[in-house]
């Protein structure tokens, strides 16, 4: 094909359009992807709504893409035509700053992350750096792998580097897009794992994710249930809510961490004496490097978990995009390019 379909914001704000572009070719080190299946994540409004630093306009979002290698670019030996692979936020690394020097490359000052650094997901077709590729397993439809390579790695990622081991109580903040999640990887990290979230209504929906907890937070004092069970050897705040966040720190264990990757523009009100006493600690935690989304797609397909989706074509970029920032979508948004 020479021409392919692409949901874009041509302004600052702008609403998604699809519109008609040209297919682009890949360069040395890159791959051209057919997209199948691209997440609508949060932060893609930081993109379409300028919040970032250096967005050019007009922008192709989208950072949770699943599809396959239809082109190679110079230099690509390890990576064939026909391979399913997979692109979240890290979308490469520029190899050469101090954090890339190191080794830790999520961490990477001039991190490329797609729809930000170079078109992304919401389109037919993109072009990718050959360090931003995740192969997927047989076991994961596209749909169901797109929304590990943000949200599925930054849960699994945080959990499993944060310190916990089998058996210690673990806490998810939030039973929403990041949440769902974090239970579920949680329980299956062999965790005992409570769910906080607000009111009752998805009590029954944690537990079946795997919670052996629940905790609403309208009625309880969340500090206090989790000192009840024992102190959180790890709470992972996933809802964009700073008070909640505060909230959880005196359950904490000593040396208990409130592990934050939920992300809000409010400062969180802790006290020194809250992580004094104890010897507890505030850390934040982003996603996860290219194999990092490999770990995460195999864990899932080894276990069972998988994100609870709702799909719409690419045509219905706008409606699936408002549907996500409304907070309806039961949780997380995939928009698809079949049939």
């Amino acid at each position: 094909m020479n021409s392919m379909r692409v949901a874009q914001a041509a302004a600052k704000g702008g609403k998604l359009e699809v519109v008609e572009r040209e297919v682009p070719q890949p360069g040395p080190g890159h791959v051209r992807i057919t997209v199948e299946a691209c997440g609508v994540c949060r932060s893609d409004a930081g993109f379409i709504d300028a919040v970032f630093p250096g967005v050019r306009f007009p922008l192709v979002p989208g950072h949770e893409i699943a599809g396959r290698i239809d082109a190679l670019g110079d230099g690509v030996a390890q990576w064939q035509v026909g391979d399913r692979v997979g692109v979240g936020w890290f979308g490469g690394s520029c190899g050469h700053c101090l954090p890339c020097r190191q080794g830790d490359f999520i961490a990477c000052v001039n991190l490329k992350v797609p729809g930000w650094a170079y078109p992304g997901g919401y389109a037919e077709a993109m072009v990718a750096p050959v360090d931003a590729l995740a192969r997927i397993p047989d076991g994961l439809t596209p749909v169901e792998a797109a929304p590990l390579g943000c949200a599925g790695v930054t849960t699994f990622n945080a959990l499993r580097r944060s310190g916990a081991r089998g058996g210690d109580l673990v806490a998810v903040l939030g039973v929403g897009g990041l949440g769902h999640l974090g239970i579920q990887f949680a329980a299956r990290l062999g965790f005992e794992t409570v769910a906080v979230a607000r009111g009752t209504a998805k009590e029954e929906l944690a537990r079946e994710l795997g919670a052996h907890h629940y905790v609403d937070s309208q009625a309880t004092d969340v500090a206090e249930a989790l000192r009840g069970l024992g102190g959180a050897r790890v709470v992972l705040a996933t809802a964009a809510d700073s008070a909640a966040m505060a909230a959880t720190v005196d359950g904490l264990s000593h040396r208990g961490q409130l592990l934050v990757i939920g992300a809000t523009p409010e400062p969180l009100e802790i006290f020194p004496l809250q992580l004094i006493t104890g010897g507890r600690g505030v850390r934040g935690h982003a996603s996860g490097t290219a194999q990092d989304v490999e770990d995460t797609m195999h864990f899932a397909a080894l276990t069972g978990a998988r994100p609870m989706v709702e799909t719409m074509a690419l045509d219905d970029a706008e409606a699936a995009y408002q549907r996500m920032l409304s907070g309806q979508a039961r949780f997380r948004m995939v928009l698809t390019t079949g049939d």
